[in-house]
């Protein structure tokens, strides 16, 4: 088993594990913009290998002419897992993207490994999600959102008996800090690189100097998480998510290693809490411009355009159902315009965090 460290290991192990593929090259991966990954896949695809992607978001037209070599899934919008299987021997489980913003500036880890159990699973799961099928997890060291993710990542963090470093950017599920705050006030030491939501015992700091894009977790030294998934509602409920859980005690090591070096350099300034970003401006900046505002708003509108399509299409598909009467039904009604709002609701707060995920780290003071 080995650990990769972002941006320090660079675009380097990604295409030295691609170029050392002899049968088969599965990929998948939420942005994609590197052209010299892209080469490398083409490469892989020119010489035999079969070359197999799924590619949620492509970035500025990044990876576009994968289609020509490669399965790409352009309604896979809820997929943010990160992961390469070589040859079905290797696999390789990331919490950075394909992107220079990811692997260039941003702090990431991935897992390498070649256990047998995980590498079935990872096969399982590619193959359920380029058909469209169903995955069921076998196997609580590999994580996967919605299988499994919230029973596994809660069990974990209640076996803390003494210390948890964590890198996440937003910990705001509910259960989750419950479970974090019992665990400190069973005497466990709780750091978090990132963000966490409301008023707790947690000591947070942000992190100084690069982006933070990881979710791992550091469990008493002896275990640890790496994955894709925040410990927030949408990542464990909502879309495909994968992580590992590993007690390989160099990976570890090195891990705790890298967080108390990270630690060293954060922020003196506890990282904001979702209230305190509701009251402030994003990014510590001024506030939008009156024509900033209205720019974004005529964007959004036009982008909103196919929401409305599909509106109308459920509510004709209500209607032949049920039939006409339903709309003469107040309560009805009001019912359906109650699930297309929070429907958009959730949609925009999901959106909001990923464009977050995707912006550049500030530059430090």
């Amino acid at each position: 088993m080995k650990l990769l460290i972002q941006p320090a290991d660079g675009v380097a192990p990604i295409l030295a594990a691609i170029k050392s593929a002899k049968k088969s090259v599965e990929i998948a991966i939420f942005r994609f913009d590197r052209k010299d990954i892209e080469a490398a896949l083409k490469a892989a695809a020119a010489r035999g290998v079969r070359v197999t992607a799924l590619i949620a978001f492509e970035n500025r037209g990044g990876a576009k002419s994968l289609r020509k070599l490669a399965r790409t899934s352009d309604d896979l919008s809820r997929y943010h897992g990160k992961y390469i299987l070589i040859d079905r021997l290797v696999l390789y489980v990331l919490s950075f993207n394909f992107t220079r913003l990811d692997i260039d500036h941003s702090r990431g880890f991935g897992i390498v490994t070649s256990t047998e159990a995980c590498i079935k699973e990872a096969a399982k799961l590619f193959k359920a999600d380029c058909t469209r099928t169903k995955y069921a997890s076998k196997t609580e060291t590999f994580v996967v959102s919605p299988a499994n993710s919230r029973q596994v990542l809660g069990a974990f963090l209640k076996q803390a008996k003494k210390e948890l470093l964590i890198y996440d950017p937003n910990i705001s599920d509910r259960d989750m800090l419950r479970i974090l705050q019992e665990r400190a006030k069973a005497g466990v030491t709780i750091r978090v690189i990132g963000k966490a939501s409301g008023h707790n015992e947690l000591d947070v700091q942000k992190l100084s100097g690069k982006r933070l894009h990881t979710r791992t977790i550091i469990r008493d030294g002896r275990h640890a998480f790496v994955g894709s998934q925040s410990l927030r509602g949408a990542e464990l409920d909502s879309r495909r998510e994968v992580g590992l859980i590993v007690q390989d005690a160099k990976v570890v090591k090195k891990l705790s290693e890298t967080f108390e070096a990270d630690w060293k350099g954060t922020s003196t300034k506890s990282a904001p809490t979702e209230s305190d970003a509701a009251a402030a401006p994003a990014d510590d900046s001024t506030a939008a411009s009156p024509r900033e505002v209205a720019k974004a708003v005529k964007v959004f509108t036009k982008e909103l355009q196919p929401l409305a399509t599909t509106v109308k299409k459920a509510v004709r598909q209500a209607v032949v159902k049920a039939g006409d009467d339903v709309l003469n039904d107040k309560d009805v009604k009001d019912t359906m315009k109650k699930v297309v709002k929070q429907a958009v609701k959730e949609a925009v707060k999901d959106a909001v965090h990923e464009a977050q995920d995707a912006l550049p780290p500030k530059s430090a003071a």
